[in-house]
């Protein structure tokens, strides 16, 4: 009896809360710049995967990296036939980032570099099953995708726009046109929505480590003038544009020495933003078999392409693995009420067009390559470069002829 009324609230439910939100509302997405600590963990962890993957492409990673003051400590299961030199590695991602004098807190020259790094589980090794015609999943888990009409690399406005900041941070500084900032800082935007279409910007909240001898005023004229008015498209900005630059006065202290970072805490920021679902596992220090990276970007690259094609305006895809398992055990396609034709009909097109097992999708993506180091800043969705093969769109043309939409 109790399970018949709570499948009759659920189906009321269901029918009376809109798939998609109307009326406006506020969505908030962050960033965070390369030199923030848990982004420099997760480019150290994909910089020995990078390493390692181009000497032996069939390497299986999984890296863990922490930093705190003074002190880098990567741990983790390796199996491969290169070498990786950890000390040269590590030391060169945080030089390259910008932590290059003891007066940081942290820099390339001076911090100790500690490895723990053993090989891989036997019986994962097992599930692998590396070499052999098929590949079986590296763990279970559910992997999600996700892409909308929102912006032109079909993603939501709030994470895009977090980002561009992020990188406009980390661009000034190197380029030295604001040269008393230092690696670390955080950005945040809030949209404001209308039915699901972006208006405005509503807030901007940027944190911008610094030297000790700027002023406030010149830090939060200059951000303004050489970040945000760079970034943020005019249209969005109006008088009621609440902008917040270091909001406690002062950002002297940052990076590893006031905060400790770790590989994998940023998984929001690398994906959508909170928008869409998350699967849970994050990507950088993971070899293409770990189907946690392999398979969120293949969902993504499904989800542009089924936006791209016209077949949805919004879209998110969930894939479910066993480890051991070449098939997934499930695949979700929910396109919030903006499908041109019904759902069911759009599985059985991505199942036929798009390889969901490991391999397929290794080969497919070309993951067997070192390109991963660059996907760990600035989200690993939304892209233009050319290594990050799940944006294309090369799907589109023939999902929309299949769906009768030509």
């Amino acid at each position: 009896m109790l399970i018949f009324l709570a499948t009759r609230l659920w189906d009321n439910f269901r029918e009376e809360v809109p798939l998609s939100r109307n009326g406006k509302y506020f969505f908030t997405s962050e960033s965070v710049t390369e030199g923030h600590p848990d982004k420099i963990c997760d480019q150290i962890s994909d910089a020995i995967l990078d390493d390692l993957i181009a000497q032996d492409p069939t390497s299986h990673v999984a890296c863990e990296t922490l930093a705190t003051t003074g002190l880098v400590f990567i741990a983790g299961e390796i199996t491969t036939d290169g070498y990786c030199d950890f000390q040269k590695v590590v030391r060169g991602v945080i030089k390259d980032i910008g932590y290059t004098e003891a007066i940081y807190g942290f820099d390339y020259k001076t911090c100790a570099v500690i490895s723990s790094i053993h090989e891989q589980s036997p019986d994962i090794a097992i599930g692998v099953r590396e070499g052999t015609e098929e590949l079986g999943a590296g763990d279970q888990g559910l992997m999600v995708g996700y892409a909308c009409r929102e912006t032109p690399e079909l993603m939501p406005m709030p994470i895009i726009l977090a980002h561009r900041l992020a990188r406009r941070l980390s661009e000034v500084r190197k380029k030295k046109i604001l040269p008393y900032l230092r690696p670390d800082g955080k950005t945040q935007v809030t949209v404001e929505y209308d039915s699901g279409i972006p208006q405005r910007v509503e807030a901007i909240v940027i944190a911008a480590q610094h030297d000790d001898l700027v002023k406030l005023e010149t830090l939060k004229h200059e951000i303004r003038e050489e970040v945000i008015n760079r970034v943020i498209p005019p249209d969005f900005i109006d008088s009621k544009t609440k902008i917040f630059i270091n909001g406690t006065g002062r950002f002297e202290l940052g990076g590893p020495m006031a905060d400790t970072g770790m590989t994998g805490r940023k998984i929001i920021v690398d994906t959508y933003g909170g928008m869409g679902s998350h699967g849970g596992g994050c990507f950088s220090g993971k070899d293409p078999t770990k189907v946690d990276r392999s398979g969120s970007y293949m969902a993504r690259y499904i989800a542009k392409n089924l936006v791209a094609a016209e077949l949805c305006d919004r879209v998110e895809i969930q894939i479910a693995y066993c480890i051991g398992v070449c098939d997934p055990v499930s695949v979700m396609v929910n396109c919030f009420g903006t499908a041109r034709i019904p759902e069911e009909v759009i599985e059985e097109l991505v199942r036929a067009h798009f390889p969901l097992r490991p391999k397929g999708m290794i080969e497919h993506l070309q993951l067997r390559r070192p390109i991963f180091r660059q996907t760990a800043c600035y989200g690993h969705f939304g892209r233009h470069e050319p290594e990050f093969t799940w944006e294309k769109v090369d799907k589109a043309a023939i999902l929309r002829k299949e769906a009768g939409l030509d």
